[in-house]
């Protein structure tokens, strides 16, 4: 099979070192190419290349926002009218995980190590073992895990400002960060956005909107923060509107995000909707707009569809728990312990970078 790897040697949380492993342990599963994006933006038009070139797999290492562009890349064209039918006809989707969210990838439950990652990934390619998952659509724009409207868009817009100065972000940055933006900057007094389909959800105008196409909806450092625990690569689209940012209301709102809790945030100042195949945002004056954890401007209307089994993925964790609600960051708490663990019936190129990977 033709591969390319679609490095970001920006990424944070891996080195060159590791890199070059993992490449090493790839080259002897499939026909790889390997590439390196020097721009935002680049891993789009690298994935669009594949698409025409018939390459088989695309696989990505680093962050989310690289998936992002990967994922917009492999379905170039499609305008957002993307389908199942259409996923036979394009790449396959791996992802390793090289930034510090990485929430697509634990999404998956797979390894949030790299290596490990790597080590799963070579183990489904030998066993022909791929899924099918939905996409969420916002105007045309594709996104994994979840979209923002409001508060949240304003914090990465915030921290993508911070980096491009050089600053490294942590879950107490990140943290520090929202803190900062909540009660200094954004507009706490007069809600702006109206929910306008389904016309009949809230006929109030809310303050926040988080649009998930899985969940969680981010990690903070292990932690799963959970705003739309139901939503999942296989159903439509789930919406939490925050009716109130007052200190109270909002800090309850919280403690259930991150709560060990299998049910969305209660209460009434806070609406939700389960599965839904569209939805539309109105805005009274621009807002910040975030998909996938990356900052798109700001926008005064919005439309969201869920788009089932657009892609289809390598790369599978273990399977989920029914009362597993947080993958990825309990199953792998001991980095290398998938490698480690190989035996003797898997494909010689596993055993191979598993002995690499644990010498």
């Amino acid at each position: 099979m033709r591969a390319l790897l679609i490095v970001n040697p920006n990424a944070t949380s891996t080195t060159s070192g590791r890199r070059d492993l993992i490449v090493r342990a790839l080259k002897s599963a499939v026909d790889l190419e390997v590439v390196q994006t020097r721009y935002r933006g680049e891993a789009t038009r690298l994935a669009a290349t594949a698409t025409a070139e018939k390459f088989g797999l695309v696989i990505t290492l680093g962050g989310d926002g690289t998936v992002n562009e990967a994922v917009n890349g492999l379905l170039d064209g499609s305008g957002g009218s993307a389908g199942p039918a259409d996923a036979d006809h394009i790449p396959a989707l791996a992802a390793l995980p090289g930034g510090n969210a990485n929430v697509f990838v634990r999404s998956l439950n797979l390894p949030d190590d790299p290596v490990d990652a790597a080590a799963k990934l070579i183990e489904d390619l030998a066993s022909g073992r791929e899924r099918r998952i939905g996409l969420g659509c916002a105007s045309g724009r594709y996104f994994t895990f979840n979209a923002g409207l409001g508060l949240d868009a304003e914090v990465v817009r915030a921290i993508e400002g911070m980096r491009a100065y050089g600053r490294t972000v942590t879950p107490a940055f990140f943290a520090r960060t929202a803190l900062r933006q909540y009660f200094r900057v954004t507009d706490r007094s007069h809600p702006a956005i109206t929910i306008v389909e389904p016309a009949d959800l809230c006929p109030d105008a809310v303050f926040l909107c988080v649009v998930s196409n899985s969940a969680p909806w981010t990690y903070l450092g292990r932690r799963p923060v959970q705003a739309n625990p139901d939503a999942s690569f296989d159903t439509g689209l789930d919406l939490l509107a925050f009716r109130s940012l007052r200190t109270v209301s909002t800090l309850r709102t919280l403690r259930q995000m991150l709560a060990e809790r299998t049910e969305p945030p209660r209460g009434r100042t806070v609406v939700t909707a389960h599965d839904l195949p569209t939805l539309r945002l109105a805005a009274a004056r621009p807002l910040a707009f975030q998909l996938d954890g990356e900052y798109m401007g700001e926008v005064e209307d919005i439309s969201f569809r869920s788009v089932p089994g657009a892609l289809r993925v390598v790369g599978l964790g273990a399977p989920i728990a029914a009362n597993d609600r947080h993958p990825g960051a309990a199953a792998y708490g001991g980095h290398r312990a998938h490698a480690c663990h190989v035996t003797d019936p898997t494909p010689k190129s596993l055993r191979t970078f598993a002995e690499d990977s644990c010498g």
